[in-house]
């Protein structure tokens, strides 16, 4: 009887037992969800440091991109001349040297050529010829209204001086393409205006015009081309007429400005690396063919996201987090999620909405007071 009685207890408390476990259970999650849920409250501060905060506006706007690349400074080859010697020969003077600028038409090397002097000496027979056929036709014409010639023989005449006058007019056109002087020498002018960058011709060289290399490039460089490697990371992000950024080693302090107006559609089979170019004014030709530069593009998409200050955001913990003013009274940490970061501003994808104000100073101290 006993037994029976201290078996029923033993069940009466266990019972009592399980009941208050799961009720200490409902109660532990309930207030562990509470506090997994709940909001950080915005904190009361005194006027005194309300007023004094300095405040920025978040705003949406369009995602700007940017893409960091390097480069070098080219010639404009549209405006670059290989000059060539038209005949060879051998050169008497050389009147340009590398780096010198020169203006359309400026004599830059003498050269005495054998291949002239056979030119001049046809020249010399095609006037004789020229002279002798006219000679030819008058005295023809004479005889024809003596009756002593044939009409026949008169258009024959005539016949002979339009062959004698072309051979004559196509030797002196030959020579005054050489500028040929009286001794067989032609000069080799400067087909543009603009700076010597490459010189390959000495005094006194001889050459034979089928194998001999150009003597002179001349590049005006009143516009020169950036050259720049996109990595594949940034093709998407770089296309023609996004605007650029240029900067050099040389002039670190100074912007130089202009669009993307060629995109290479090719990679480099050895570096992997797409070109593109940039084509820049350079009226005071600070920009030399061969300097280093730091190319930076910057695109606007149709995507818009709300901004802010880059400055404005706090990193604690591995997490970002801004001050939004909630009221007149009342500051408010707010954990956000940022996008992407440009020059000086971040683009926000979650935690901040269009039009809401951060404090945008001190805001690391004030973070520290209102979350310690």
């Amino acid at each position: 009887m006993f037994a029976m009685l201290m078996r029923r207890v033993t069940k009466v408390l266990a019972s009592l037992v399980t009941v208050f476990s799961l009720s200490t259970l409902s109660s532990c999650s309930e207030e562990a969800t509470e506090l997994v849920t709940k909001t950080p409250e915005p904190h009361s501060l005194h006027p005194a440091m309300l007023r004094n905060l300095m405040l920025d506006t978040a705003r949406a706007e369009a995602v700007h991109s940017e893409a960091k690349l390097t480069g070098r400074v080219s010639t404009n080859l549209d405006k670059t001349v290989q000059v060539y010697p038209l005949v060879g020969g051998v050169v008497e003077a050389v009147h340009a040297s590398l780096g010198d600028y020169v203006k359309k038409g400026q004599v830059l090397a003498m050269i005495k050529s054998g291949e002239i002097a056979d030119l001049q000496n046809q020249s010399s027979a095609a006037g004789s010829d020229l002279a002798i056929a006219r000679k030819n036709l008058q005295v023809t014409e004479d005889l024809f209204a003596s009756g002593l010639a044939s009409e026949r023989d008169v258009l024959t005449a005539q016949q002979e001086l339009r062959k004698a006058q072309g051979n004559a007019g196509k030797s002196r056109k030959q020579l005054s393409v050489y500028g040929v002087s009286a001794d067989g020498t032609y000069t080799l002018r400067a087909p543009i205006s603009g700076f010597i960058t490459e010189k390959n011709v000495t005094d006194h060289m001889q050459f034979n015009a089928d194998n001999v290399d150009n003597l002179f490039t001349i590049a005006d460089l009143s516009t020169v081309w950036v050259l720049a490697d996109v990595f594949q990371a940034d093709i998407a992000n770089v296309q023609v007429g996004h605007a650029a950024d240029v900067t050099t080693l040389a002039y670190p302090d100074q912007h130089f400005t202009g669009r993307i107006d060629k995109v290479f559609n090719i990679l480099d089979p050895e570096s992997k690396v797409m070109k593109v170019r940039v084509r820049l004014t350079n009226p005071s030709y600070q920009l030399k063919p061969g300097m280093h530069a730091r190319v930076r593009v910057s695109s606007v998409s149709a995507q818009h996201q709300v901004a802010t200050a880059h400055k404005n955001i706090i990193f604690h913990n591995d997490r970002n987090f801004v001050l939004v003013l909630k009221d007149p009274k009342h500051i408010e940490t707010r954990e956000v999620t940022v996008l992407k970061t440009v020059g000086s501003k971040s683009y926000i994808s979650s935690g901040l909405q269009d039009g809401e104000q951060v404090v945008a100073q001190n805001q690391l101290l004030l973070y520290k007071h209102l979350n310690d």
